[in-house]
C-alpha cells in the first residue's frame, strides 16, 4: 500500500468541533461513518511492436482512502477529563445506522473510525489511545482515530488553537508495545445537503441528558440534606444555560445559515435547469 489519506466532509468536521467545543473538563467521543476506497494510479508509457502500439504499465500505486460522510455522537455513561469509552453496544447500534444509510443512499457506508476529544492538551494520542487503536484495527484494518484538540492557548500570540489529527496504530519493531502513525487527513466540501446535520442537531438533545444522568445519579443518595440537594439543582440548571449558551445558540444560527445557503443553492440549480431545457428547446 502506496499510502492512506481521509477525507473528512465539512459538515462532519463541524459538527465534531463542534461536539469537542462543548466542553473543556472533560473528553467527548463519537463514531465516524464513511466508506473506504482504494484509488489505484498507473504511471503508463507506449511501446510500438511493429503492428499496433501496446500500452505499458511501468507503475501502479493503491492508494486507500477513507471518506468519512457522517459522525454518530455517543452518549458518555461517564464523565473523565482523561478517558473515554464506546460500549460494544454503541459499536452495535452505530453498525445497525450505517446499514440504515447504506440502504437509504446505496452506497457502501460503514463504521470507519472513531473520534474523541483532548481538551487541555496536546493532539498526540495517549498510549491508551494508541492500545484502543490496535483493537479497533484487530477488527478492521482501515479502521481510523481522530482527535480534536481544543482550549489550547498559543504561548506566543495568547490566542486559543484548534488542532486536529489522525492516527492508526503499528506494532513496534524492537517491543510488543504499539505506536502511532499520522494518517494525512484532508476537509473537503459536503456532497449532499443534509449529509450531517441529523447529528448536529442530536448534539443538545445529548449533553442534556448526560446532565440529566449526572443530576439524577447525585439526587438518589440518600444521606443527602436539603441545601445540598437545592446546590445541586442550581448547578444543574446553570450547566443547562451554559450549554444552550454555547452549544444550542451557534447552533441554531448555523442551521439558519445552511438553510439559507441550501435555498439560495436550490435557485441556482433551478435557474440552471431553466436554461438547459431553453436551449434543448431551441435545438429542437
Amino acid at each position: 500500500m502506496a499510502g492512506q489519506a481521509v477525507h473528512l466532509e465539512s459538515d462532519a468536521f463541524l459538527v465534531c468541533l463542534n461536539h469537542a467545543l462543548s466542553t473543556e473538563k472533560e473528553e467527548v467521543t463519537g463514531l465516524c461513518i464513511g466508506e473506504l476506497n482504494d484509488d489505484t494510479r498507473s504511471d503508463s508509457k507506449f511501446t510500438y511492436t511493429g503492428t499496433e502500439i501496446c500500452t505499458v504499465a511501468e507503475k501502479v500505486d493503491t492508494v486507500r482512502i477513507v471518506h468519512i460522510h457522517s459522525v454518530i455522537i455517543l452518549r458518555r455513561s461517564g464523565k473523565r477529563k482523561d478517558r473515554v469509552e464506546i460500549s460494544p453496544e454503541q459499536l452495535s447500534a452505530a453498525s445497525t445506522e450505517a446499514e440504515r444509510l447504506a440502504e437509504l443512499t446505496g452506497r457502501p457506508v460503514r463504521v470507519v473510525g472513531w473520534y474523541h476529544s483532548h481538551p487541555p492538551i496536546t493532539v498526540w494520542p495517549s498510549h491508551v489511545d494508541v492500545r484502543t487503536q490496535a483493537m479497533y484495527q484487530m477488527m478492521d484494518q482501515g479502521f481510523v482515530g481522530l482527535i480534536f484538540s481544543c482550549f489550547i492557548e498559543d504561548k506566543n500570540t495568547k490566542t486559543g488553537r484548534v488542532l486536529y489529527t489522525c492516527f492508526q496504530s503499528i506494532q513496534a519493531q524492537k517491543s510488543s508495545e504499539y505506536e502511532r502513525i499520522e494518517i494525512p487527513i484532508h476537509i473537503v466540501p459536503h456532497v449532499t445537503i443534509g449529509s450531517c446535520l441529523e447529528s448536529a442537531v442530536e448534539l443538545p438533545k445529548i449533553l442534556c441528558q448526560e446532565e440529566q444522568d449526572a443530576y439524577r445519579r447525585i439526587h438518589s443518595l440518600t444521606h443527602l440534606d436539603s441545601v445540598t440537594k437545592i446546590h445541586n439543582g442550581s448547578v444543574f440548571t446553570k450547566n443547562l444555560c451554559s450549554q444552550m449558551s454555547a452549544v444550542s445558540g451557534p447552533l441554531l444560527q448555523w442551521l439558519e445559515d445552511r438553510l439559507e445557503q441550501n435555498q439560495q443553492h436550490l435557485q441556482e440549480l433551478q435557474q440552471e435547469k431553466e436554461e438547459i431545457m431553453q436551449e434543448l428547446s431551441s435545438l429542437e
